[in-house]
């Protein structure tokens, strides 16, 4: 069997440009670098691309693009954490009952605004991560009432991220062939 260069394994992301995953460390620790982890790796699959050829459906029949993932994980951000773990009364962002696609099929707005949102999520979801004392702790399923936990909702997440980065990736290769973690 011939062996691959660990060289072909390296990231094409500059090094250093995600945060470092621990080790050893709490649940708390863990989950968190996990999921900012997973959040650093899709910004990076997302850098770099110009801001007209991130609305690229690059994976026929697929309808995905950076952009619909870009605003799915905000609207992903939004709906985990804000509305169903902290309960807080926001709209849902690029979604309706009656168009439950428009994260991915609307890509009408600006890719850079949707980034900002994005980014805007992320750290809303952060803070509300840091003040609450418990993974133990739990939100409300808004559908169902049932109660789920903030290790849950973490849980959930880097699924979530690890899942779109697969996908961001075969995007991203598509765009400009670049490839890695």
């Amino acid at each position: 069997m011939t062996e691959i260069p660990v060289e072909n394994y390296a990231p094409a992301w500059p090094e250093g440009s995600r945060p470092d995953l621990p080790t050893i460390g709490s649940e708390r620790e863990v989950l968190t670098a996990f999921l900012d982890w997973h959040r650093e790796t899709f910004a990076l699959k997302c850098s770099g691309v110009p801001a007209e050829r991130l609305s690229d459906k690059g994976v026929p029949p697929s309808g995905m693009s950076l952009h619909g993932l870009i605003r799915h994980l905000a609207g992903v951000e939004r709906w985990w954490f804000r509305t169903q773990f902290a309960g807080e009364d926001v709209p849902d962002l690029y979604y309706a009952d009656d168009d439950p696609d428009q994260d991915f099929d609307a890509l009408d707005g600006d890719p850079a605004e949707a980034l900002a949102v994005w980014r805007a999520e992320c750290e809303r979801s952060r803070e509300i991560v840091a003040a609450t004392p418990s993974l133990e702790d739990t939100g409300r399923i808004v559908a169902t009432g049932q109660p789920i936990s903030l290790r849950v909702v973490l849980v959930k997440l880097i699924a979530e991220y690890a899942r779109h980065n697969g996908h961001a990736d075969l995007l991203r290769e598509r765009v400009d062939g670049a490839t890695g973690f």
